[in-house]
């Protein structure tokens, strides 16, 4: 019986937290998608030099930075001369109203 009570106490105490609490933005919506902030990075593909949007192509994480690449072959490239190619730039700073263009 003392299970079963205690079982109740959890079930009640969590469908409170998932109803009003942490889990109620995920039924309700009230994330503010609007507010996330907007990531469209322009990336140079350093083995071939082609631009490279964020959301494109391939990805690669090395010590910290993000490379990007625009095909799986440029992608193996960079994984047989990565100590090389890890040396270039990842990124382009390109102003907001060239985004569009990439």
């Amino acid at each position: 019986m003392e299970g079963l009570l205690s079982l109740l106490v959890y079930a009640v105490l969590f469908y409170f937290l998932m109803r009003f609490g942490c889990g109620s933005h995920m039924v309700h919506g009230h994330h503010k998608a609007e507010e996330k902030k907007s990531n469209n990075d322009v990336f140079m593909d350093p083995v071939c030099g082609k631009v490279v949007a964020d959301n494109e192509g391939y990805g690669e994480l090395v010590d910290g930075k993000l490379f990007r690449f625009c095909s799986k072959s440029c992608l193996d490239e960079f994984d047989n001369n990565i100590e090389q190619l890890s040396k270039k730039p990842n990124k382009f700073i390109v102003k907001e109203e060239h985004k569009n263009e990439a």
